[in-house]
């Protein structure tokens, strides 16, 4: 089987077409045929090398995921051949303390689709029944793969572990990428007040079209926690996500309200922080820390999806054989939404 992705880690020169097996299913597992597929940042920190995270080789690339149900296990008895579904990306092992507790998230043996295991950028994917669900008649198999990664990841971060309130102050530190499109619109849907904060004025037209409250701007003149101190009339931010790490998440700190929390889901600009302690115990304040979901926030953030309540944001849909392409999109400055490519049907016609 053909799919796209690497045969040993290193930058965009290792990116290719690699020839792995055609997937089976095994007894409580579905084959699903790929339609569209989604990139996320994960896909360029796997394509490097994860410190500790070993990789079956040659790896397929992509977490998200939306096809039709082309083969099912012998132990699967509530799916039908052909069903239009998408996939959730978190796949936990159902034994361990933390998941009969019913927190998944928290599994010892958490695994990602694509990281941990084969991903979707291929004609076929396997992956346990209880990760595939229906994909509603009104999402397009693009839409499909562009919501699931980033959807789960905004929600449990803002209300599992941030805790978000109706009113609250609420600001997202970084604009453009697909967490970002997706928190603001939950944010939204859950009643906050919603600043995006970015060192750029260029999105904020499609930022405000997603429902942000505000659009502010910070740089070395303005910094972010100026900023968003004279945002929140110098009361201080409620919750702040931030992605972006050790240019920011310090100064995120000296933002927070008196018990605001910053929930940190990534460090694309680097792990390591300095953080003044005065603040968080002053103000009561807290940093957490949140990645993916578990499957019962899947489905709360999968409703209003389904209702169109919450809706993809798609930054271009490339065919299967421009993949390359399309995971480089991550390097361009006007990136907006999900990358998503398209896989041909088994007719050979594209999505």
């Amino acid at each position: 089987m053909r799919g796209f992705g690497f045969t040993e880690h290193g930058g965009s020169d290792r990116l290719r077409y690699v020839e792995v097996p055609e997937p089976e299913p095994g007894p409580e597992e579905v084959r699903i045929r790929v339609r569209s597929a989604g990139f996320n940042r994960l896909d360029r920190f796997t394509l490097a090398g994860i410190p500790g995270v070993n990789v079956e080789l040659p790896h397929v690339l992509g977490s998200d995921g939306a096809g039709v149900v082309d083969r099912i296990g012998s132990s699967v008895s509530d799916l039908r051949l052909g069903a239009r579904v998408l996939l959730n990306p978190g796949i936990w092992d159902g034994t361990c303390d933390a998941c009969r507790a019913g927190n998944e998230a928290l599994c010892r043996n958490y695994r990602i689709l694509g990281e941990h295991t084969q991903g979707t950028v291929a004609p076929f994917v396997v992956i346990p029944r209880r990760n595939v669900h229906p994909l509603a008649d009104r999402l397009s198999f693009a839409e499909g793969a562009a919501v699931p990664l980033v959807f789960e990841t905004a929600w449990r971060a803002l209300k599992t572990v941030g805790g978000i309130a109706p009113g609250d102050r609420v600001a997202i530190v970084g604009a453009g990428g697909g967490v970002a499109t997706a928190a603001v619109q939950v944010s939204k849907y859950l009643g906050a007040t919603v600043a995006v904060v970015s060192r750029s004025a260029a999105k904020e037209g499609p930022t405000r079209r997603l429902g942000a409250d505000d659009f502010l701007v910070f740089d070395d003149e303005h910094p972010l926690d100026r900023v968003l101190w004279q945002w929140s009339e110098k009361r201080g931010v409620d919750l702040i996500l931030d992605s972006v790490g050790t240019p920011t998440v310090g100064r995120s700190v000296r933002s927070l309200a008196r018990a605001g929390r910053v929930v940190v889901i990534g460090a694309t600009a680097g792990p390591t922080v300095e953080v003044d302690l005065r603040t968080l115990f002053w103000r009561q304040a807290s940093i957490r820390g949140s990645t993916m979901a578990g499957p019962r926030e899947f489905l709360e953030v999968l409703d209003p999806i389904n209702a169109g309540r919450l809706h993809a944001v798609i930054d271009s849909d490339w065919p299967f054989e421009r993949a390359a392409e399309g995971l480089l999109r991550f390097d361009s400055p006007d990136l907006f939404g999900k990358i998503v490519v398209s896989l041909p049907d088994e007719t050979g016609s594209s999505n």
